[in-house]
């Protein structure tokens, strides 16, 4: 792990003994809001374990969006945007405000109406045939093991390091293990409720660090001066190392030679963040926990404006801290680089750690330590969550068709266990990138993995002549081309600013956001082409199933009307059954009292019995499994539409309200994405 930068004089840089309360207080908090989730929802059926029992209001969801996007990563990688070029990199959280929106009312109606669980069942759905589901569902999961994860793990590997100066495995053991807890036994419903206590905490402590920050710095018009002349006293003659850019204050940049091209931006950008938004599992499932489609438009609708702070609360901060700490933050010469922070290519990354180490009082120290383990636990027990839902119910469902309730209720607390282990097993891998290189990683994932996604999704939701040729195929293709593309860039990645720029000139000239507007399009045309020349999609693989038959009526197949009769059947046998039992109560109660004092000869024994019941109760009720007391040993059967499909349903008013508030959301982003364009 690289060494820690090396503190300024008389500044405290570890916590004391108020900041360990401070975080003691938190994690009992934490546990608190996880136990009182865990005794509130019920948590014993696929539907409750994984969905939250579709109860959640407007507010819990809003804010587990929010907080399942902004990890500990993103305090640490916008920051360090803000620090090394300027204010471009916000441009993707307010392309998410859009996005956020378009799931709230475009995408959940259709996902409510079809009544699925997971992403990849939808795909299943929509196109039918099995190879489709099981090839989303793999493709997230690695989305999700080695890009999500991994970013969350170093950036909270960073702050932890330098703030308790503990052992990296311990640490990060510990935080899993408290993060696995309530995932494990709580589901959907307590990683829901803990995200919006976290939340709470972020914006909290993030907003008091800005405060400070502007205090120091002198405020607005100091920032804006002082970044143009933050250049640090050592870098390399005749190169840019460490210059900050012209265009810093520009959201829209250069066409052609910048860093963050404006069409790029708008097209490039917006495509990969449609699939983040609107078709990713971790963010999909909390609105599909949603009690009704108004609650899940307001929730989209709170996360919508909650994106707006991140450009005050951590881009901007990681721009002071280079204005104070430019030797440092800003480094330009490689050896110092190596020196401050262990990564030739830059320390940008350590700007919001720089902050809170050097800038806050003891007590707020722990505060700020305690955000960013929020953010950490938040983002994690997420991506947790939702990887259990998708190996599940996607991929051990269809390895075990007739699964048991109780047996997908263990696979998925199991798997959660399992990832627990990756995610320790992946910190060597963490600590070997140093982050420069991990965060264009992950930003070469995002580009050339989710754009055929994001097409698919989209055309399978709008257009109805989609078929399942078309959407495979076009989503194998569209991969391996984005994947040619990502092994090109690890291949020759981008120099360092002092060396000559000898790459290929596709990938030289081929900025990746263009290459992202390009694959969406290639995409769009190769499922648009097959599809055409293909059958057309049956009509069970329509109905309910697009934007335009969502409000089809439910069919009650056969085959479900057979159940209906059987159920029937047999409560009419459970009638007859109670009868009999009855009247033999009746007769065993006329019996000589030789069966009275038998009774009274096992009463220590049925007492010693019932103390284990108890246990084994409470041991159940700790693990959500009380449908396993229930003898819930048959098969799950397939639910009926009428059960799995929501209403769309809205009342008027309400309605109303939320229409109302999209416009003005969507007035506030056209307004600060113009105002700082």
């Amino acid at each position: 792990m690289p060494p820690s930068p090396s503190p300024s004089p008389g500044v405290q840089t570890t916590l004391v003994t108020v900041d360990i309360v401070v975080l003691v207080v938190y994690f009992l908090l934490v546990l608190a809001v996880g136990l009182w989730s865990m005794w509130k929802t019920k948590r014993s059926t696929v539907d409750g374990y994984f969905l939250a029992g579709k109860s959640m209001t407007w507010w819990p969801v809003g804010t587990s969006l929010f907080a399942s996007n902004v990890g500990s990563g993103h305090f640490i990688g916008l920051a360090g945007s803000g620090a090394a070029a300027g204010i471009a990199a916000v441009a993707y959280e307010w392309n998410g405000m859009l996005m956020v929106l378009l799931l709230g009312w475009l995408f959940l109606p259709i996902y409510i109406a079809s009544g699925v669980t997971t992403m990849p069942e939808y795909m299943q759905k929509r196109f039918g045939g099995k190879r489709i589901q099981l090839f989303i569902a793999v493709l997230y999961l690695f989305i999700y093991i080695f890009t999500k994860i991994s970013v969350d793990m170093y950036a909270g590997a960073v702050f932890i390091q330098q703030a308790l100066q503990w052992n990296i495995y311990l640490a990060v053991v510990l935080l899993l293990f408290i993060t696995a807890l309530y995932t494990v036994a709580g589901g959907l419903a307590a990683v829901i409720y803990t995200d919006a206590a976290q939340t709470g905490i972020m914006l909290a402590g993030a907003l008091t660090l800005m405060g400070f920050s502007f205090a120091e710095v002198g405020g607005w018009n100091a920032l804006l001066e002082g970044y143009a002349t933050a250049i640090p006293s050592v870098r390399i003659p005749n190169s840019t190392c460490g210059i900050p850019r012209d265009d810093a204050f520009h959201l829209f940049r250069d066409p052609v030679n910048s860093d963050l091209p404006w069409p790029g931006v708008i097209i490039g950008m917006s495509i990969p963040s449609m699939w983040y938004w609107c078709s990713d599992q971790v963010i999909v499932q909390r609105s599909l926990a949603a009690k009704n489609l108004t609650h899940a438009k307001g929730g989209s609708l709170l996360a919508a404006y909650l994106k707006i702070l991140p450009f005050f609360i951590m881009l901007l901060p990681g721009m002071i801290s280079r204005i104070l700490y430019p030797d440092e933050v800003a480094c330009g010469d490689p050896e110092v680089c190596t020196e401050i922070c262990g990564n030739p290519v830059g320390c940008s990354d350590i700007a919001y750690a720089k902050l809170v180490m050097e800038l806050l009082p003891s007590g707020l120290r722990g505060l700020m330590m305690a955000v960013m383990i929020a953010a950490l636990m938040s983002s994690l027990t997420s991506i947790f969550n939702s990887s259990s839902t998708i190996f599940t119910m996607d991929l051990w469902r269809s390895l075990r068709p007739r699964a048991t309730e109780w047996e997908l209720m263990i696979v998925g607390r199991v798997f959660v266990l399992v990832l627990v282990v990756v995610s320790v097993l992946w910190i060597p891998v963490v600590q070997a990138s140093q982050g420069g290189q991990l965060f264009i990683y992950i930003q070469s994932i995002s580009t050339y993995l989710q754009p055929p996604v994001s097409i698919v999704f989209l055309l399978g939701c709008f257009w109805k002549r989609t078929n399942e040729k078309g959407a495979f195929w076009g989503l194998t293709l569209g991969l391996l081309v984005g994947c040619i593309r990502m092994v090109l860039d690890f291949i020759y990645p981008t120099p360092l600013c002092y060396e000559e720029d000898d790459r290929p000139e596709v990938v030289k000239h081929v900025h990746y956001l263009y290459f992202s507007t390009m694959l969406s399009f290639l995409t769009l045309l190769l499922v648009v082409v097959i599809s055409l020349a293909t059958e057309k999609p049956r009509p069970e693989q329509i109905s309910r199933l697009t934007w335009f038959t969502r409000f089809d009526p439910v069919e009650k197949p056969r085959e479900q009307l057979e159940r209906v009769f059987t159920v029937e059947r047999e409560s009419r046998k459970t009638l007859e059954m109670i009868t009999t039992d009855t009247k033999e109560t009746a007769v065993m109660e006329r019996t000589n009292g030789k069966a009275c004092h038998q009774r009274k000869d096992s009463a220590s024994s049925v007492s010693s019995i019932q103390i284990q019941s108890r246990l084994v109760s409470a041991l159940y009720w700790l693990c959500g499994m009380e449908r396993r007391m229930e003898g819930g040993n048959e098969p799950v059967p397939p639910p009926s539409p009428e059960a799995a499909i929501c209403s769309l349903e809205e009342d008027t008013c309400l309605r109303h309200v939320v229409n109302a508030n999209l416009l003005i959301c969507i007035s506030v982003a056209v307004f600060i994405i113009g105002y700082w364009a």
